[in-house]
């Protein structure tokens, strides 16, 4: 596992790619099971989420915090505010073949 972009970041980074490492595990096979139906799948997605929630989401979110911190303090907020004017996220494409 690599470092944070600030290594007062770093356990925490550590800690959350544990957790969603050892959350999505249990995820990702019956999740693409060929088997599943969409309802199930629903179900089940639905069911991941909110595990994921409980299990992960108090520390994705401290470590987001502290990212964003580091961010700001570093001064990359700026760059990442000018980045996003002048190359903004665009709607991915409707497929016309639908």
């Amino acid at each position: 596992m690599s470092s944070s972009l600030a290594e007062e970041c770093t356990p925490l980074k550590r800690k959350y790619d544990a957790c969603f490492n050892a959350w999505f595990e249990g995820y990702l096979e019956p999740a693409v099971s060929a088997s599943i139906t969409p309802a199930q799948r629903t179900k089940f997605s639905q069911e991941k989420a909110a595990e994921f929630e409980q299990s992960c989401g108090q520390v994705w979110r401290e470590y987001k915090d502290c990212v964003q911190r580091a961010v700001k303090e570093k001064g990359l907020d700026v760059l990442l505010d000018q980045a996003r004017v002048e190359n903004p996220l665009k709607e991915p494409p409707t497929d016309s073949r639908s």
